[in-house]
């Protein structure tokens, strides 16, 4: 054994290890979505379906998870977008306002959800946002582009100015510098940031209970309204799932990378 695997292999079991007291408390929630009581009680003594029978035939569960997934794929487009052209042009500014403004951009992360969720309601009330899709679109837009401008930015850092140069030379225009040269940089801070900007929407809660309306329920709204009305083993079943969809998202792009650098690792080598 090397000295860099004697560095690691600590490094790696007390990343494993604080990964699972992070994760563990919150896969309790799976079993117990699984429970043929009407209460929660751990471990549980019978196995039955009942409650995702009750959540994918109940028309306000249904409604609430189709709400959250269509404002969470508007939100992750255009937050990234906003994003992206944000990191870049702040990479444009001068050091002194690019951190003035870097840091004023990421206000939504710093500032408390429930101080945001009482100053937007505000606001909406006087513009008649409040309660509309349009409403807790904006509003998760604004919260999930610091989520966006973190990944790019770091991934501009990788960005060699003068392949832009060197393409600027050769007549490549403004859009055709940042489609060949910049954008396959870019990618997998762009995705990453798209993923960040969807799951950010899709787990919101507190500024979406505020904006709510009868008709326009987020998932996690109907989860924290449910759960305080009455105890309903459904909310374990939505949990798991949102939960399940939450980790496929962040891990399907990774684990593609991953076959992609692998795939690209054995045409090298067969090569050499």
């Amino acid at each position: 054994m090397n000295e860099r695997t004697r560095i690691r292999l600590p490094l790696r079991l007390w990343a494993g290890v604080a990964a699972l007291l992070l994760v563990a408390p919150t896969l309790v929630v799976i079993p117990l979505s699984f429970t043929d009581k009407r209460s929660f009680a751990f471990p549980i003594e019978g196995w039955s379906l009942q409650w995702y029978e009750n959540f994918f035939t109940d028309s306000r569960w249904l409604n609430s998870l189709g709400t959250s997934l269509g404002l969470a794929l508007i939100v992750g487009v255009v937050a990234t977008a906003a994003g992206t052209l944000a990191a870049l042009g702040i990479r444009g500014l001068r050091a002194r306002l690019a951190a003035v403004t870097q840091v004023a951009i990421m206000l939504p992360i710093l500032v408390p959800g429930i101080v945001a969720a009482i100053a937007i309601f505000g606001m909406y009330l006087r513009w008649g946002l409040a309660g509309s899709p349009l409403g807790i679109a904006l509003a998760h837009i604004a919260l999930a582009i610091p989520f966006v401008i973190i990944p790019v930015g770091t991934a501009l850092r990788g960005l060699d100015e003068t392949l832009v140069r060197a393409a600027a030379v050769l007549g490549a225009g403004p859009l055709a510098r940042f489609a060949q040269v910049q954008f396959p940089i870019l990618l997998p801070g762009i995705v990453t940031g798209f993923i960040f900007a969807f799951v950010t929407s899709l787990d919101e809660v507190v500024v979406a209970y505020f904006l709510q309306s009868p008709t326009v329920r987020t998932l996690p709204v109907q989860m924290y309204s449910s759960v305080t009305v009455e105890t309903d083993p459904s909310i374990a079943a939505a949990s798991t799932l949102l939960l399940v969809l939450s980790t496929l998202i962040i891990l399907i792009p990774r684990l593609v990378q991953v076959v992609h650098e692998r795939r690209a690792e054995k045409r090298l080598g067969d090569v050499a």
